[in-house]
């Protein structure tokens, strides 16, 4: 058991250091993680659903207030104020508090840091971030559990899941990355006359 915990927290300081430095693939820590547990003791995969969520949460926490005290001179420096409707659609979109937008952020590849730094650039409260963003953090763990278990459920050894597990997380990644290019590219290139 003691191993299990300490696994678990490490699980939790991947995640949270991941959520800080986007370049650690998180959600494949998560699935691999569930895979893992769902071979060994089924109802271990909870508690990686909690470690994955309170990781992201923390990481998220800390990344929020960080672009919450410098957002404004971030966007500025990236010229993110100057124009683009896009950035003011989305500000308007979290002013809202949607939980959704959170997850959705945290689901596409590189949406999530778009999303806080509008957050905090809207001036949506620290509170009532850290209250939207818990069942964010917590959906996006079980999404990426699930998909752990799946692997589980298809592969009857421990490493065939995470193998599985992790290239599910890369192939459903690319396909959300690619599907929001593609909403973004115009339908028709301009026609001149």
């Amino acid at each position: 058991m003691t191993a299990t915990l300490g696994a678990l927290g490490w699980l939790a300081l991947v995640v949270m250091f991941g959520a800080v430095v986007p370049v650690v693939p998180t959600g494949a820590a998560v699935s691999g993680a569930a895979a893992l547990a769902a071979h060994q003791d089924l109802p271990t995969v909870a508690l990686v659903v909690l470690a994955g969520a309170l990781g992201a949460y923390v990481g998220d926490l800390a990344t929020y207030l960080l672009l919450d005290w410098g957002g404004e001179r971030i966007a500025r420096r990236l010229h993110l104020l100057r124009g683009p409707q896009r950035f003011e659609r989305l500000s308007a979109r979290v002013r809202e508090g949607r939980v959704s937008m959170l997850l959705v952020s945290r689901l596409i590849p590189g949406g999530r840091l778009p999303v806080l730094l509008a957050a905090a650039v809207a001036g949506l409260s620290s509170r009532r971030f850290a209250i939207a963003n818990a069942p964010a953090s917590l959906a996006w763990s079980a999404f990426y559990a699930a998909i752990g278990v799946l692997g589980r459920a298809v592969f009857p050894e421990p490493w065939q899941s995470v193998v599985a597990a992790v290239l599910l997380v890369v192939l459903v990644s690319q396909g959300l990355s690619w599907l929001g290019r593609r909403r973004s590219a115009p339908a028709h290139p301009p026609v001149t006359p």
